[in-house]
C-alpha cells in the first residue's frame, strides 16, 4: 500500500455498506445458546472456525478473496483464541457457499464457526467485500456485513472483518485495524543505527519515517489522532518531535538540555508527559502542545522517569528510585497524593497503563532476569507474563488484551545481537514475534484506525 493511498484510505475511502440478511429462508434458526468465547479466563482452546475462501466471479476478484480470507485466518490464528480448520477438509465449496451453509457438512469437521464471503468488483471501479459468520451447531447467522473501497485496500477491510469476528464471538474490541511504530536498529552494538518505522499490527505495509542520520528513541502514539512522539538526538541535543503519520510532517515540541526521557501523550491527545533532567536531578512535567506550557509534577531529589497517564487522565503511574531503588509510583495529576504500589525484588521500569484502566504493565528486573509483568494500579495482582535476558519496552493493543515488547539476546563477541518483537496476551499465553525486516525495539501499538 502506498503512503498516499494509505491516507486516502484514513481519510474515509471505506465505507460500510450496513448489515446483510440472514440469507435465503430455511437456512436461519432460532439460536439455541449463544456461540462466544470466554476470554477473562486463563488458557482455553481454541474456537475451531471454517473461513472460506471469499467467492468472486472472475480470476481478480477470486484473488481478492483468496487475499482477504487468508489475513483473516492468519489474524484469528496469531490471537490464540481461534483454531482455522485446514481448506482441505472443507466439504462445500464457496461457490456452493452462496445458497446458504449446509451446517451438517460443517459439523462432520468439527467447525463450530464459520465465515463465508464474496469479493465484487463494482461498475465504479471500487471493491464490495462481504462476510457472514455463522454458528454451525446453532444453524443461524451471528453477523454479516459489506464494506465499499479501493481494490488496493483489500488489506485494510480484512482486518476489519476481523475484528469484527473477534468482537462478536468474544465480546470485546478487536486490535487488528491498528499499527505498530518502532525502532528499527541495525548494525553492531558500538555503531548501532536506529531509525523510525511503521507497520500493520502483522508486519504487513512496512515503511521507514526516518533516514537513521540521527538517533531516535520511544516513539509514542497519540491516543486521538494518527501523530507519534519521539525523542532524537541530533549531535548530543535532544529534540522532542511530533511527527503526522498522514501528512508526513514533523515539527520540534522542545529542544531540552541534558537528557530527555519517554515523552507520552496525554489521553486527550492536548499535552504530552515528559521526564527533563537537570544536573543529574529528573523531574516530570506536562507539556501543553497548543501553548507549549511546562508544568512541573514532581520535586524531590530522586530520580522520576516513565510516566504513563490513566486514560481516565485523573492519574499518573510512574518510575523513582525515592525508595532506594527503582520501584513503581502513582499520584494524581497535578502531582499530589503519591503512592508506592510495587514492592517486589529488583528494579521495576517502563510501566504503562492500560487503555482499559484495570492494570498496568512494566518491565521488572532481577538477579540478572528481565521480566514483562502486570499488576493492577494498586499494587494488587502482580504477576509475570514473559522472562528473558532482556525483555523490555511494554505496549498495550488498544483493547487491554494484548501486550507487545521487544526481546534482546545477548552480544557475541564482534558485539551483534539480536532484537525482535513479540505479543503476547493478558493470561500469559500464546506469545509471537511479529516480523520485522530488521532488527526492533520499544514498540508503541496505535489506537483503532478511525
Amino acid at each position: 500500500m502506498t503512503d498516499s493511498t494509505r491516507r486516502r484510505f484514513l481519510t474515509g475511502s471505506l465505507c460500510a455498506a450496513g448489515a446483510l440478511a440472514a440469507g435465503p429462508a430455511g437456512f436461519v434458526r432460532e439460536a439455541r445458546a449463544e456461540l462466544e468465547i470466554d476470554i477473562t479466563r486463563g488458557y482455553i482452546e481454541p474456537l475451531p472456525i471454517a473461513i472460506t475462501d471469499f467467492y468472486g466471479e472472475n480470476r481478480q476478484t477470486r484473488s481478492l478473496g483468496q487475499d482477504v480470507a487468508g489475513v483473516i485466518r492468519d489474524n484469528l490464528r496469531r490471537s490464540g483464541l481461534f483454531k482455522p480448520i485446514d481448506q482441505g477438509a472443507f466439504i462445500q465449496s464457496a461457490e456452493a457457499l452462496r445458497g446458504g451453509p449446509r451446517f451438517q457438512d460443517w459439523r462432520l469437521i468439527d467447525a463450530q464457526a464459520l465465515v463465508s464471503g464474496k469479493a465484487e468488483q463494482q461498475a465504479d471501479g471500487r471493491l464490495r467485500v462481504q462476510f457472514r459468520l455463522w454458528d454451525v451447531y446453532a444453524e443461524s447467522q451471528m453477523i454479516g456485513k459489506a464494506y465499499f473501497t479501493t481494490p488496493g485496500n483489500w488489506r485494510r477491510v480484512a482486518h476489519i472483518i476481523s475484528d469484527a469476528i473477534y468482537k462478536r464471538l468474544t465480546g470485546e474490541q478487536g486490535y487488528f485495524d491498528t499499527r505498530i511504530v518502532y525502532v528499527s536498529e541495525s548494525g553492531p552494538q558500538s555503531r548501532r543505527t536506529k531509525r523510525l518505522a511503521i507497520m500493520d499490527q502483522d508486519g504487513a505495509n512496512h515503511r521507514y519515517l526516518t533516514d537513521g542520520s540521527n538517533l531516535v528513541l520511544t516513539p509514542r502514539f497519540s491516543p486521538t489522532r494518527q501523530e507519534i512522539t519521539y525523542v532524537s538526538y541530533q549531535g548530543r541535543s535532544p529534540r522532542i518531535y511530533l511527527f503526522n503519520l498522514n501528512t508526513g510532517q514533523q515539527e520540534v515540541l522542545g529542544e531540552f538540555p541534558g537528557m530527555t526521557f519517554a515523552p507520552r501523550f496525554a489521553p486527550d491527545g492536548n499535552s504530552v508527559i515528559i521526564a527533563l533532567d537537570n544536573q543529574g536531578n529528573s523531574e516530570i512535567y506536562v507539556i501543553d502542545l497548543r501553548t507549549r506550557e511546562r508544568r512541573r509534577l514532581t520535586n524531590s531529589s530522586a530520580i522520576d522517569i516513565s510516566a504513563s497517564f490513566a486514560p481516565s487522565g485523573d492519574r499518573v503511574v510512574f518510575n523513582s528510585n525515592r525508595g532506594g531503588s527503582l520501584q513503581l509510583y502513582t499520584m494524581t495529576a497535578d502531582g499530589s497524593n503519591v503512592q508506592r504500589i510495587s514492592f517486589g525484588d529488583g528494579r521495576y521500569s517502563t510501566p504503562v497503563w492500560s487503555p482499559r484502566g484495570d492494570m498496568i504493565a512494566f518491565t521488572r528486573q532481577h538477579q540478572g532476569t528481565f521480566y514483562i509483568g502486570v499488576m493492577r494500579p494498586d499494587g494488587g495482582g502482580e504477576r509475570m507474563l514473559a522472562e528473558g535476558y532482556r525483555v523490555e519496552g511494554p505496549t498495550w493493543a488498544p483493547n487491554g488484551r494484548v501486550l507487545c515488547f521487544f526481546r534482546r539476546t545477548r552480544a557475541d563477541s564482534q558485539g551483534h545481537y539480536s532484537s525482535k518483537l513479540f505479543t503476547i496476551d493478558l493470561t500469559g499465553y500464546n506469545e509471537r514475534e511479529v516480523p520485522t525486516p530488521q532488527d526492533a525495539s520499544d514498540p508503541a501499538w496505535s489506537p483503532a484506525i478511525p
